[in-house]
């Protein structure tokens, strides 16, 4: 039996983001904070808060060596695990402000946020990293020290450089006071720039820790949970929801061994929270689907029929529907199908937060039909980052939920989402500007979505600016209509485009396996050349036809440009939580885009 304490370490006046991790060792000492795959050792590794306190001290010995003035910028730019928490709880201790890079960030995006924060000390995994650098490391100033860590190689005659075994002390003391204020800049975090260069956000210690408690208002969390994380801590939505909030509550940290070893590490792991962006749940919905669309019509129907129960008995839990005597049957059709699925992902799933971009209530509705604790939340990283988020009892996938405990929301101008709260940042990173523009006089934080408040939830109707306009003047929601198309398994990134031409295109990376069924029927080769044959477009556009039947008439893709090669985080085309970033891909694929206008 699952025991539902609390040991939540209420914030105090004066509390930081360091002195919560100190009071959590205090409370906890001995219960295990985070554990880890050892790749030398081959095995997980499990370290208690006691652990975790002897390492950050470990650490702070290693960055007091380097003399750094206090309010200091250092960076890091590791995968998920425990050095990363090392690092930044050492650099908070002191009164350094840490600046999170994603591992698998661009050089030209690294150098351009190390030199404007002008950082001190640069953490990174190793030579194979060093060789991503190497082309901008004469650009960076400021930087007096680079360590790296895994794969350690001293391969350049540039003193900054340590490998970590040589950086890190082997004596250190493990008592060390700086007194923080609770309204001092803990870090700087880069937004993703889908639109434009990247602007660094100024987060307070009280900004996080206020928005953690609020948090744990919403959704409890128990000491008893444990978090698989795989989303970059780099990002506010892990390091507040994945790293902070279950610090606040005692609950424990599983690092997960890869984003490919995940399906793996669910069902080893059993996690009971997880955190994670909708192009997950796409991809693992359409998987499923995929799997299904392949049984018996008997089978096919069973699937069904345990999805729309599954959503009735939800509910009906929620009193949002009346009790039927057909809802008997929902136990069955759990254990013959739903229940199968749930245990590929551990079986013990209590709180599933998805946020980043937003998910389609189709597939929200899918996953809560098979019994999934799916709450879509909504934030920005200027928000520290939660605004917003469903609650077990009240669960409305069409929206992201209700506001979190202390902070306001209103409907501004055009429709526009404002905000105001502890939570909201200080200000952009050297760009007075853009903080204005960002924030009002009296607090209001604009954040360019149009919404409605039904109820007290918050339902995101569309982006300010995040539309295209035809040269007709008629105007399309390219994120609904490329959400409305990744329902179909075929598409694994599409991106609409149509800004100021006659009519609306569609680039596309497409699933080798699933083209397989079109080459077949069309008893063509499967190779890169038929991927443009006038035949298979024509079927792929038939295919895209079916998922906008929904959106008005002029909302319909023309032509298509189609190809294998994947859009990601590590060719820069796709943010760190899967978005697209449009400005880059309209660049790169120019030619093709102006071959689908040409006469």
């Amino acid at each position: 039996m699952r025991d539902y304490t609390t040991d939540i370490i209420i914030p105090e006046p004066d509390s930081t983001l360091h002195s919560l991790f100190l009071e959590r060792v205090r409370h906890s000492p001995k219960a295990t904070a985070y554990s880890y795959w050892d790749k030398p050792a081959d095995k997980w590794q499990h370290l208690s808060w006691w652990d975790m306190a002897v390492k950050v001290a470990q650490w702070r010995e290693a960055m007091l060596s380097e003399k750094l003035e206090v309010n200091s910028r250092v960076a890091l730019m590791l995968p998920n695990g425990p050095d990363w928490i090392c690092f930044e709880q050492a650099a908070l201790s002191m009164g350094l402000v840490v600046v999170p890079l994603y591992a698998n960030d661009r050089a030209e995006n690294i150098a351009y946020i190390l030199e404007q924060t002008e950082t001190k000390i640069l953490l990174c995994p190793g030579l194979e990293y060093w060789e991503h650098l190497a082309p901008v490391i004469d650009r960076l100033k400021h930087i007096q020290r680079i360590v790296t860590i895994d794969a350690c190689v001293s391969v350049h005659k540039d003193e900054r450089i340590l490998c970590i075994t040589d950086w890190l002390p082997d004596h250190f003391e493990q008592d060390y006071h700086y007194q923080l204020s609770t309204n001092e800049l803990a870090t700087i975090v880069y937004t993703s720039g889908t639109t434009g260069p990247p602007k660094g956000v100024m987060l307070t210690h009280k900004n996080i820790l206020s928005n953690c408690y609020a948090g744990l208002h919403a959704i409890p969390i128990y000491p008893t949970d444990n978090f698989l994380s795989f989303l970059p801590v780099s990002h506010m939505l892990e390091r507040t929801v994945g790293y902070y909030v279950p610090m606040m509550a005692g609950a424990s940290v599983t690092f997960a061994r890869s984003i490919p070893q995940l399906a793996e590490d669910l069902e080893l792991i059993k996690p009971t929270v997880l955190v994670a962006v909708p192009r997950i749940f796409e991809r693992i919905h359409a998987a499923i689907s995929e799997k299904v669309e392949k049984k018996s019509l008997f089978s096919r129907k069973l699937f069904q029929a345990a999805i729309d129960f599954g959503w009735l008995s939800s509910l009906c839990r929620q009193s949002r529907t009346a009790y039927t005597p057909r809802l008997l049957l929902a136990p069955f059709l759990d254990i013959l199908v739903a229940y199968k699925i749930r245990q590929k992902f551990g079986g013990r799933l209590r709180v599933i937060i998805s946020g980043g971009a937003p998910l389609s209530t189709k597939i929200a509705r899918f996953f809560i039909g098979l019994g999934f604790p799916l709450l879509q939340g909504y934030g920005l990283t200027e928000t520290s980052p939660v605004i917003s988020v469903n609650r077990i009892g009240n669960n409305r996938p069409d929206g992201v939920g209700q506001p979190l405990p202390g902070i306001e929301v209103k409907i501004g101008k055009h429709q526009e989402l404002m905000v105001k709260g502890d939570c909201i940042m200080k200000g952009y990173w050297n760009n007075k500007q853009a903080t204005l523009e960002m924030v009002d006089g009296d607090g209001w934080l604009k954040t360019g979505d149009k919404a409605e408040i039904i109820d007290g939830h918050i339902k995101i109707t569309g982006r300010i600016k995040d539309v295209i306009v035809l040269s007709n003047s008629e105007k399309v929601s390219p994120a609904d209509m490329e959400m409305a198309i990744a329902m179909d398994p075929l598409f694994e990134t599409a991106m609409v485009v149509g800004e100021n031409r006659p009519y609306l295109t569609l680039l596309a990376v497409v699933n080798k396996e699933n083209m397989k069924s079109i080459f077949n029927t069309l008893n063509l080769k499967e190779d890169n050349k038929n991927l443009h044959n006038q035949q298979v477009l024509q079927a792929v556009l038939l295919r895209i036809e079916k998922q906008l039947t929904k959106f008005p008439g002029f909302a319909w893709i023309k032509k298509v440009n189609l190809s294998y090669e994947p859009w990601s985080v590590e060719n820069g085309l796709l943010t760190p939580t899967l978005k697209v970033k449009r400005k880059l891909i309209l660049e790169k694929m120019k030619k093709e885009i102006d071959a689908m206008y040409a006469v």
